[in-house]
């Protein structure tokens, strides 16, 4: 019987994502009850100090530590994983949410004809191994649980933001080294570059906190004072379509349908009419803050918290107010 529960953990640059810590902990509390070892999937190259973050979080760590999967592509990957997992056999195959978990999943989902959800807010676990996992449907509107057939691994990514980490995780991993499992001629696809984008904080996938602004900015100038409240309380900025669509925010800072899917903690939006095609990307988020002077904003249909009123006048204020609070503490 299948006797492990794995996680891959996406890293960048040499630092595991929070997504990871948060799966790995899902899987700590999954194997009290089915008695399974949790383990990290960890690839990339020079990840000395990524292995040993992820040592309290795991009883294995199987280190594919090469220069062959820097950078990412899906081709080395999906030879690499899927040949480690049909020699070991986990029950269990989670990952991120992120443009890297939806690239490679599906893609080892085929190869392997095994079951997959992706997009999950929430995850289960049975005495019997058997996983049934939760995802929205309709922007929100209703969710899905979905059980998984007698294949295995059963295989799903996740939300950021969905699991808490686990202060205490008390494991210690064993690092087993891993050779690639590549064939060079199977490798379809080359990195020629990247291209950074400036001012880039941590994505609004992966924040707690994401403020946002809509149309109501005015100007692409005026997204400073949003930037500012961003510092303040260390959050990421996101927008709508409009603005993207005027050329004054990149598309990876979208929320909705056409853009990303978040799940913050805090999401607060200012001068932000509420679209339908917005709020699908907002329907996970656990406390929603809206601030608009059309009092019959669709936004405020959405919002735990709403206030009328001009953002040019509330964000500068807010800010300053949540400065003078947090440097008290």
């Amino acid at each position: 019987m299948p006797n492990e529960i794995w996680v891959t953990a996406e890293q960048q640059g040499g630092k595991v994502k929070k997504i990871a810590f948060e799966l790995l902990s899902a899987g700590i509390d999954f194997s009290k009850k089915t008695g399974q070892e949790v383990a990290a999937l960890l690839l990339g190259s020079g990840l000395e100090e990524a292995a040993k973050s992820l040592t309290p979080f795991a009883d294995k760590i199987y280190l594919l530590d090469d220069p062959s999967f820097t950078p990412y592509t899906s081709d080395a990957y999906l030879m690499s994983i899927a040949s480690l997992l049909k020699e070991h056999q986990p029950s269990l195959l989670l990952g991120g949410a992120t443009s890297t978990g939806k690239d490679l999943f599906p893609r080892l989902a085929m190869h392997l004809q095994t079951g997959y959800v992706p997009d999950c807010t929430g995850l289960s676990m049975g005495e019997d191994q058997k996983l049934t996992a939760r995802r929205p449907l309709f922007g929100g509107k209703v969710f899905a649980e979905i059980a998984f057939s007698e294949a295995r691994p059963q295989m799903a990514t996740v939300r950021n933001n969905t699991f808490l980490v686990n202060e205490n995780p008390n494991r210690s991993a064993k690092i087993i080294p891993v050779s690639p499992r590549i064939d060079p001629f199977s490798v379809r696809k080359k990195v020629t570059g990247f291209e950074r984008a400036a001012g880039a904080k941590l994505d609004i996938t992966e924040a707690d906190i994401v403020v946002a602004a809509g149309r109501g900015i005015k100007a692409p100038e005026n997204f400073k004072i949003m930037e500012d409240l961003a510092d303040a309380i260390n959050a990421s900025v996101g927008t709508t379509r409009a603005t993207v669509d005027e050329g004054w925010r990149d598309l990876k800072d979208q929320i909705g349908k056409s853009g990303k899917n978040i799940s913050a903690k805090l999401y607060m939006a200012f001068g932000v009419s509420g679209a339908i095609h917005h709020v699908l990307g907002i329907g996970t988020c656990k406390t929603v803050v809206a601030v608009d002077t059309d009092p019959n904003a669709l936004i405020f249909n959405y919002a735990d918290y709403g206030i009328v009123g001009d953002l040019f006048q509330i964000v500068p204020a807010l800010t300053d107010e949540l400065k003078r609070v947090l440097s008290s503490e």
